[in-house]
C-alpha cells in the first residue's frame, strides 16, 4: 500500500489542502485513494507514536491502525495530513534545534507502516513570516525564549529536509514553498493523490478563490473558457497575471510586531530563505515543486 503523509509545516496552509483532497473523495474512492477525514488518524497516530516512545511498533499495529483508520475497506492509496505530524508549534525551536524532533517524529512515522511505499509531503514557509506565524500560534509570551537561542540567520529548511531524508531514506520527499501554492495548487492535490498529472479535479483553484476578489475569479474563469491554456506553465502565467491585478491585499500581506523584527531583518531572512531554496532544489531524493 502506498502511506502518503502531507507533514505541514506548521502555518502553511492550514488545512486548506486537505480540504480540496476531501472535494474528491468519491472520485478518488474509484481509484482505490483514500483521504480520511482527520478525525479518524490524528488522534490515534499522535498517540501509537507517543506510546512507543522511540521503540519499534508490534507486528499487528499496521493493521490495528488501518482497521481504524479505513473500517475494513480495501484501498491502494492511503493519505493523511497534519501540520503537526512532526512539531507543534511550542517546540518548533525547542532545545535550540529547528524542528529538532523531525528525526524522531519521522521515523516513528515511517515505523508504524515498515512494509509499504511512504510518501511525504512538505510545505515551507519563508522565516521572515514563518517565525512571527508560528510564535504567534504557540501563544508564547516570551519571544526569545521561544527561539531557544537559536539565531534567525541561522534558521534553515534544508537542515530539516536532511534530517526528515536521513530518518526515512526509503520514502520519498515532496518539496515546494508556500508562498509558491496559489499557482501550484492543482498540482499539489494531483501529486498527493497520485492521480495522472492531467486528471479533472475538483478545487483547483480553491485558494486562488481565496486571495482573489471574487471580480476577479469571475474574470479569470470567463479568460480560462474563452483562451484554454495549452500547457500548465501558460496556466500558471494568466494565474500571476490575475493576481497581480485582482489580489486581495489583506489576504497576502502581513503585519507582525515584534521586536527588531525591521525591513533589513526581513529582507535578509528573504535572501537566505532564497538561497536556502536553491539548495533543497538540488538536493538528492527531493522533488521540488517549483511555480
Amino acid at each position: 500500500m502506498q502511506i502518503v503523509y502531507h507533514i505541514g509545516a506548521n502555518c502553511t496552509d492550514d488545512d486548506r489542502l486537505l480540504k480540496s483532497l476531501l472535494k474528491n473523495v468519491d472520485a478518488f474512492a474509484a481509484e482505490g485513494i483514500k483521504v480520511p477525514g482527520p478525525g479518524k488518524y490524528r488522534r490515534i497516530i499522535r498517540e501509537t507514536i507517543q506510546n512507543l516512545n522511540g521503540a519499534q511498533p508490534s507486528p499487528d499495529t499496521r493493521d490495528i491502525l488501518l482497521d481504524t483508520i479505513l473500517d475494513d475497506e480495501a484501498v491502494n492509496r492511503l493519505i493523511m495530513s497534519h501540520s503537526a505530524f512532526i512539531c507543534i508549534p511550542n517546540h518548533i525551536f525547542e532545545d535550540g534545534v529547528f524542528y529538532g524532533r523531525a528525526d524522531a517524529k519521522i521515523a516513528g512515522l515511517v515505523s508504524l507502516f515498515p512494509d509499504d511505499e511512504i510518501e511525504m509531503f512538505l510545505g515551507i514557509r519563508n522565516p521572515a513570516t514563518f517565525v512571527p506565524a508560528v510564535f504567534k500560534e504557540a501563544k508564547h509570551s516570551n519571544f526569545a525564549q521561544f527561539l531557544s537561542g537559536i539565531p534567525l540567520d541561522q534558521i534553515r529548511w534544508s537542515d530539516v529536509v536532511e534530517r526528515i531524508r536521513g530518518a526515512a531514506p526509503k520514502a520519498s520527499l515532496t518539496v515546494w514553498c508556500n508562498e509558491d501554492t496559489p499557482l501550484i495548487w492543482s498540482q499539489l492535490i494531483r501529486e498527493i493523490s497520485g492521480v495522472d498529472p492531467l486528471a479533472k479535479i475538483t478545487g483547483g483553484f480553491d485558494l486562488l478563490a481565496s486571495i482573489m476578489a471574487p471580480e476577479g475569479m469571475k474574470r479569470f474563469f470567463d479568460y480560462l473558457k474563452s483562451h484554454p491554456p495549452a500547457t500548465e506553465i501558460q496556466k500558471r502565467r494568466i494565474i500571476a497575471a490575475f493576481l497581480e491585478r485582482y489580489v486581495i491585499e489583506d489576504e497576502v500581506i502581513e503585519e507582525f510586531d515584534l521586536p527588531g523584527w525591521t525591513a533589513e531583518v526581513v529582507d535578509h531572512l528573504t535572501e537566505a530563505y532564497e538561497e536556502d531554496i536553491y539548495r533543497i532544489s538540488r538536493m538528492p531524493g527531493v522533488n521540488f515543486i517549483a511555480p
